[in-house]
C-alpha cells in the first residue's frame, strides 16, 4: 500500500475545503440553524413532542443527517469530476498508485470532511435545543458508515457525470427529496397506513432511523435492519467501484 500517494490525494482535497471555508462549512451551519428557526418556531409551537422527545431536539439527527448525505456526495462527485474535467486524471491513472489508494485518497477526504461538518452542526444544535445522545458510540458509527457510504456514492456519480450540470441532478432530484420524505422532520408512524408502508421503499428511512435511535432511542424500524441497510449500500457502491476501475468506464474514454 503507497500510503505517501494517499495522504497526497488526501492532503490536497482536505486543503480545497480550507480554500473554499464559506462554502464547506459556514454555509450549511447557518442552513442548519435556519432550519432551527424555521422548523423548531413555526412547526415546534405546534407540535411539542413526538415519541416523548421535544420536536425541535427530534429533528437534529434528521437535519445532521440530511447536510451529511448532500455533502458527502458533493464533495466527493466533485473532488473525482473535477481531475477528469481539467485532464489530470490521467496523471493519477498512470502514476504507480493503485485503484484502492485513488479512492481512499478521495472518499477519505470527502468523508472526513463530512464528519467534521456533521460534528459542528451536532455542536451547532447544542445552543438552540437540549440534546442527549444515549448511545454515542453507535452516533459515531452511524455517521462514519454513511460519510463513508455517500461519498462512495459521490464518486460514483463525479466519474459518470461529463458535465457540471449532472453533478447536480442525482443530489437535487433525487437525495434531497428522498430525505425530506424519509422522516428528516417527523416520524413516518403519524403517516396513514398506506403512506408508512410507501415510506418503507425509501432507502434513507433506515439511515435517519438508525441515526435517530443512537440519540433517543426510538426508531420507526429495527436498529438492526438500519444497520444492514446502511451495510449493504456500501457494498453496494464498493462493488461498482470495483466495477468501474476494472473496466475503466469514462475514466480512459
Amino acid at each position: 500500500m503507497n500510503w505517501r500517494a494517499v495522504q497526497a490525494i488526501y492532503a490536497f482535497e482536505m486543503a480545497r475545503t480550507g480554500r473554499t471555508l464559506l462554502q464547506s462549512i459556514i454555509s450549511p451551519v447557518i442552513s442548519t440553524s435556519l432550519y432551527f428557526v424555521v422548523f423548531g418556531a413555526a412547526i415546534g409551537a405546534r407540535i411539542t413532542e413526538i415519541d416523548g422527545v421535544s420536536y425541535g431536539a427530534f429533528i437534529v439527527p434528521g437535519l445532521i443527517m440530511m447536510m451529511l448525505l448532500t455533502q458527502s456526495t458533493a464533495n466527493a462527485s466533485f473532488g473525482i469530476y473535477f481531475p477528469k474535467f481539467v485532464g489530470t486524471i490521467y496523471e493519477i491513472l498512470s502514476a504507480p498508485i493503485s485503484y484502492i489508494e485513488i479512492v481512499l485518497g478521495y472518499v477519505g477526504a470527502a468523508a472526513t470532511k463530512s464528519i467534521i461538518l456533521g460534528l459542528i452542526i451536532l455542536a451547532t444544535a447544542g445552543f438552540f435545543v437540549p440534546l442527549h445522545v444515549e448511545h454515542p458510540v453507535w452516533m459515531l458509527a452511524f455517521l462514519v458508515l454513511t460519510a463513508v457510504t455517500f461519498s462512495l456514492f459521490g464518486f460514483i456519480i463525479g466519474i459518470w457525470a461529463d458535465g457540471f450540470e449532472k453533478l447536480q441532478v442525482i443530489p437535487l432530484l433525487v437525495i434531497t427529496p428522498l430525505t425530506f420524505l424519509g422522516g428528516s422532520f417527523y416520524s413516518i408512524s403519524v403517516l396513514p397506513p398506506v403512506w408508512q408502508t410507501v415510506s418503507l421503499f425509501n432507502p434513507l428511512v433506515y439511515l435517519i432511523s438508525g441515526f435517530r435511535w443512537s440519540f433517543y432511542g426510538i426508531s420507526d424500524v429495527g436498529v438492526g435492519i438500519s444497520l444492514g441497510a446502511t451495510l449493504l449500500f456500501l457494498a453496494l457502491c464498493l462493488a461498482i467501484v470495483w466495477w468501474i476501475f476494472r473496466t475503466g468506464y469514462r475514466l480512459k474514454a
